[in-house]
């Protein structure tokens, strides 16, 4: 630290002593002034914003001066180094943000166009709108994603910046620079209010479906899904659990980690897919039920499906975009419960089915349950692409024994097997060429 701050800071806890509130001005800004080259030839300076006025200020140091342009409340030179006073913001009614002034004249003045360029100073007139994605932002080099300048004055010319950082940090995998972070959290409201949602949506469709949980979770943490999407915000409230009943979290956890599993075998690139994931639980908000010791979440894929299309449509997706995430959500439990041969062959009938099976293998995965309807519906959809009448024979065993006056034994199985496979071969083609087929079949084994 700079001995000029230093020797501010010792200021400041005199006035804090004396029951005065007081503090540095931006400090971090002061010190890089003060380290600056052309700073050598200049007398140091530190700005300190404080509560008292010029009277009781000259009370405190005695050698304290007005300072004739108005500028500072007064100034004050002690070992070689000035220190400006100004007033401190302490009005009730006043706006937040004036109780922490942050570049004042005198500093503004030391800086040269570059910086001043870089901090937005708006004293020195409107800065020019961005020129590319990447205006307003420091080097991605840098390992962290961090706006130029003070983040605050910066976000206050654009709060879509704000998006565009959760992007970059989604994307890219990298870590926020601590006061961009607090910028954009001290900024989620007014995001949401000066932002259109068309232009959120246009800055979250250049999210890769790789990194869209990232994103997400960076949105809640950021308090902008709050007021975004605060249907699925909500569900960090709705308890997550396994098919055994046993606690698991929460839905919105569950939710990211079923985004994240989403891409990973052959859809990393289904960025509707990846939001369907997003929207599937969402109907659990509104149809959990705690009853006799467990929750219940029965057909919240159906009011889910409803409720993403109000979402979807408060959002402007364009409508064939709504309808396909709609109907992901509306069937995603399908491929969940083990399935007959007429099921999967219903199931295959609804469309959009490899997505389903994606979307229902990362459910599993996310909740860490058993595999094995999974499994059984996979095995029989290779059984799917042949016609049923090849599947299972025209006649069970106690319709052969029926028709054949056979007992019970491994007799009646083999001609139930050898009437498939007549079928199969197109021998046999309906209910009465059967009979016929295993009359026969028990004639020649009785011979």
């Amino acid at each position: 630290m700079h001995e000029a701050i230093k020797d501010a800071v010792t200021i400041c806890k005199t006035l804090l002593r004396n029951g005065f509130d007081a503090h540095v001005i931006n400090a971090p800004l002061q010190e890089e002034l003060l380290s600056a080259k052309n700073s050598r030839n200049r007398t140091p300076a530190v700005d300190i914003a404080c509560e008292p006025d010029f009277e009781t200020l000259s009370k405190l140091f005695p050698k304290i001066e007005s300072v004739p342009d108005g500028r500072a409340l007064a100034s004050l030179e002690e070992n070689g180094i000035i220190f400006r006073f100004y007033p401190l913001e302490s009005g009730d009614a006043g706006h937040p943000e004036l109780s922490l002034l942050r570049v004042t004249p005198t500093m503004a003045m030391q800086m040269d166009p570059e910086k001043q360029r870089e901090l937005r100073i708006t004293a020195y007139g409107t800065p020019p709108a961005p020129a590319g994605p990447y205006d307003g932002f420091a080097a991605m080099e840098e390992g962290e994603i961090r706006l130029l300048g003070l983040p605050d004055i910066t976000l206050r010319h654009n709060y879509l910046l704000a998006i565009r950082a959760l992007r970059f940090a989604a994307n890219f995998d990298l870590p926020i620079e601590k006061n961009t972070w607090m910028a954009i959290v001290r900024s989620s409201g007014r995001v949401l209010d000066y932002v259109p949602a068309r232009d959120i949506m246009e800055e979250w469709r250049k999210v890769a479906a790789e990194s869209m949980h990232r994103f997400v979770r960076l949105l809640h943490d950021a308090h902008i899904l709050q007021g975004l999407i605060p249907e699925v915000a909500a569900l960090s409230r709705v308890v997550q659990q396994n098919d055994k009943g046993e606690i698991n979290g929460n839905v919105f956890e569950h939710t990211l980690e079923c985004m994240r599993r989403y891409p990973e075998e052959g859809f990393h690139y289904d960025w509707l897919g990846v939001m369907a994931m997003l929207f599937h639980d969402v109907g659990k908000l509104f149809t959990a039920e705690y009853f006799n010791g467990r929750w219940t979440y029965y057909q919240h894929h159906r009011v889910g499906a409803k409720v993403t299309r109000k979402i979807l449509r408060r959002l402007h997706f364009a409508q064939e975009d709504s309808d396909l995430i709609c109907h992901l959500v509306n069937h995603h439990m399908r491929f969940h419960f083990m399935m007959t041969d007429r099921g999967i062959r219903r199931f295959r009938a609804v469309g959009e089915n490899q997505r389903l099976i994606a979307m229902s293998r990362a459910d599993l995965q996310a909740r860490e349950d058993s595999f094995t309807s999974f499994n059984h519906n996979m095995k029989y959809l290779g059984r799917a692409e042949t016609p049923e009448q090849m599947l299972e024979p025209l006649l069970n065993g106690n319709e052969i024994m029926e028709e054949t006056n056979l007992s019970p034994g491994p007799l009646v199985g083999s001609i139930r097997d050898a009437l498939l496979e007549a079928q199969k071969a197109g021998i046999v083609v309906d209910r009465e060429s059967a009979l016929q087929f295993v009359r026969e079949s028990a004639r020649q084994a009785e011979a």
